[in-house]
């Protein structure tokens, strides 16, 4: 996958990365875990990685529990570029993103898709045919799709950030994680 290749395609596709960062996936190419969140926030845009500000420490941290670092794992977004004010995402914006997004599982071929929080799970059941009853339902299940290279288990959970938020959901994130990993 040339990434930058694809960061050039998007940047001449999208008005939301005009004076932004395209902040496309990060991690190997063979990872057997994707982590995808919404969109890139402000640290996300400035340094062009997904997940490098508060949420993504914490995200650090949720992976040392289940002895994972973050170059284990492939981690992405729905969205590549920053919405104005850190607003939700349109659903134009995700199904303009969402080729890129549909690109790189392809290229990484997962065994376990977690997306985080509930614009990304929602994306996620919706491409793979998934009935989405909210991520506060969904959070902790493991749903399995097949696809053209194989099955892959698709397990949601809250977003880190929403931990920042509300610090009850910390130890919620950790036992959900610590399932899925099982």
């Amino acid at each position: 996958m040339d990434v930058e290749k694809q960061k050039q395609k998007i940047k001449e596709a999208c008005e939301l990365c005009n004076g932004r960062n395209v902040v496309f996936g990060d991690g190997p190419l063979d990872a057997s875990i994707m982590f995808i969140g919404e969109a890139p926030g402000s640290n996300e845009d400035k340094l062009g990685k997904p997940f490098v500000g508060r949420a993504g420490k914490f995200l650090d941290e949720l992976l040392k529990t289940v002895n994972l670092n973050r170059g284990e794992v492939y981690i992405s977004n729905i969205v590549k570029c920053r919405p104005p004010k850190n607003r939700d995402p349109t659903h134009e914006e995700i199904n303009q993103f969402y080729p890129f997004l549909d690109l790189e599982i392809k290229e990484i071929k997962p065994k376990i898709i977690i997306p985080l929080g509930r614009h990304a799970a929602k994306t996620i059941f919706e491409r793979y045919n998934l009935k989405f009853d909210g991520i506060s339902s969904e959070h902790g299940k493991i749903y399995k799709v097949s696809t053209l290279f194989g099955e892959i288990k698709i397990a949601p959970m809250y977003h880190p950030a929403a931990a920042i938020y509300n610090p009850n959901l910390k130890e919620v994130l950790k036992e959900d994680l610590k399932n899925i990993i099982k």
